[in-house]
């Protein structure tokens, strides 16, 4: 893994970018104070060519069925580019571009470009999976890793959802959609008019996360960290809800994090 950082800033926000840790974004600071849980595995990392568990690693494409590696057993889970060194395309103060071309175990040829941009208030990040070759399902999105503790202020969770995906005992939907049940979550909730859940830290800060995607899985069982990550379909959507990719239309998403102190 290579330790290549790059940092973005705009007024007192500084944000780290690490290319060789599966381009995620390794830090975000505001006014000094980190919004992210640290470590290898964490920070925020881009979820492609799938998002959350795939079923027993095996999605179809036509006829043809594919099995992907079994990194949450029994199940394939977020994509391997979080596993991957990304190329650094472009950097200027506020802006890093990273790309990663797929290879295997996945069985098609195509490039992911990440954008990550920074302003005083507010980072976007946006994706995209364009292909010149075949065809072929994929799902997008991020999975950051919120601190649940601010300058020694919890965090809440704000968010309306149109429904929840039902969970069965395996982690994966059962396909039947329920009125959103309350916490804790390892759920995915559908947002028909787009993401948006605010995170606030009482009397610290306030966090909006937004997306015009439609999905969004939140995750506050673990102690340390809270995860919302908009996405462009459910877990085990390669097989159930996919997205084409095609050589005329990529595969496109975003997500911005805008903040304000309290």
């Amino acid at each position: 893994m290579s330790n290549e950082e790059i940092t973005l800033s705009a007024g007192d926000a500084r944000v780290t970018v690490r290319p060789g840790n599966g381009g995620r974004v390794g830090s975000l600071r505001v006014g000094g104070v980190e919004l992210l849980r640290q470590g290898d595995r964490y920070g925020c990392f881009p979820m492609v060519p799938w998002c959350g568990r795939v079923r027993d690693g095996r999605f179809r494409d036509g006829a043809t069925v594919h099995q992907m590696p079994l990194n949450s057993p029994p199940h394939a889970i977020h994509g391997f580019a979080r596993d991957a060194p990304w190329a650094t395309a472009r950097v200027t103060e506020t802006e890093a571009v990273l790309t990663y071309d797929l290879t295997d175990p996945w069985p098609y040829t195509g490039r992911v470009t990440q954008q990550v941009a920074l302003a005083a208030d507010a980072l976007t990040l946006t994706m995209a999976v364009e292909t010149y070759d075949s065809s072929f399902p994929a799902q997008l999105g991020w999975h950051p890793w919120f601190n649940r503790t601010v300058e020694a202020s919890a965090v809440e969770i704000g968010f309306d959802a149109a429904w929840q995906e039902e969970r069965g005992a395996d982690h994966l939907p059962t396909g039947k959609r329920i009125d959103p049940l309350p916490g804790p979550w390892d759920d995915c909730f559908g947002m028909p008019d787009g993401v948006d859940v605010t995170l606030t830290w009482p009397q610290r800060l306030e966090l909006k996360v937004t997306s015009p995607e439609q999905w969004a899985v939140i995750y506050d069982e673990q102690e340390a960290a809270v995860c919302v990550e908009p996405q462009t379909g459910p877990p085990d959507g390669l097989n159930t809800l996919p997205r084409l990719v095609t050589p005329l239309e990529p595969l496109e998403a975003t997500t911005t994090w805008r903040w304000r102190r309290l």
